[in-house]
């Protein structure tokens, strides 16, 4: 990968197997991502990327407008996404051990204590978050073991800033962003498959989209779907 600046903006430039160039500008920090094919030219990336400018500008300036409404204060009326619903938070003081729980389909209670600082209530909801996760992470991993006849030597959760997850090859550990647990389900698992199709190849190359291609068809929907911002 290379990074590129294009009248101020660096500009990911990845090369990879396809036949066509893709142009996105990925939430939540307005990253710009270029997959080109492998005989493109940089001079010819860096000229489509200036036809596209106009579009960049209006795509950065909506995603960083989307990002300023979403610093969250964890208190009681503000939208809470999990597994792609939006839920509202009721924060409720207690005497007791913090907890999380779903309440109907409208609502999540937060229990902490009195006088807990923001740092505190955020701290309860992310350690609950990735609690979930894992458990929804655990059988979709051991299914696509299964399908792909492959095995993680590790997988884990963490707070990423950029990517959904990553899996490094050589050592068969994969990474989950924590993120991933305010997505649909169906989202969560075309993440688990991506990742775990790199046990068997490496590479974003015609090998590897043909086995996402065969196990799941409509996997360029999900993507889509997944890099949708939500607020």
């Amino acid at each position: 990968m290379e990074i590129i600046t294009v009248n101020k903006i660096p500009v990911e430039v990845e090369w990879k197997e396809i036949k066509n160039i893709h142009l996105t500008v990925y939430p939540p920090d307005a990253r710009v991502h270029i997959s080109a094919p492998m005989s493109m030219q940089l001079d010819s990336i860096r000229l489509y990327v200036i036809t596209k400018l106009e579009w960049i500008n209006k795509r950065i300036e909506m995603i960083r407008n989307q990002a300023r409404q979403t610093d969250r204060e964890y208190v009681s009326g503000e939208n809470h996404y999990y597994k792609g619903i939006r839920y509202r938070l009721n924060v409720i003081y207690q005497q007791a051990p913090p907890a999380v729980v779903i309440n109907g389909t409208q609502f999540i209670d937060l229990y902490v204590r009195e006088g807990s600082t923001l740092e505190k209530r955020a701290e309860v909801m992310r350690e609950w978050y990735r609690l979930e996760l894992k458990e929804t992470l655990k059988p979709l991993v051991e299914k696509w073991e299964e399908i792909l006849q492959v095995k993680a030597k590790h997988w884990e959760v963490k707070q990423m800033k950029t990517l959904w997850g990553s899996c490094n090859h050589k050592t068969q550990r994969i990474i989950f962003n924590l993120e991933l647990i305010k997505k649909p389900t169906h989202c969560i698992e075309y993440i688990v498959a991506h990742e775990m199709t790199h046990l068997v190849e490496r590479l974003h190359n015609s090998k590897f989209t043909a086995i996402l291609d065969a196990h799941i068809p409509t996997w360029r929907l999900l993507k889509d779907e997944l890099n949708e911002f939500v607020v």
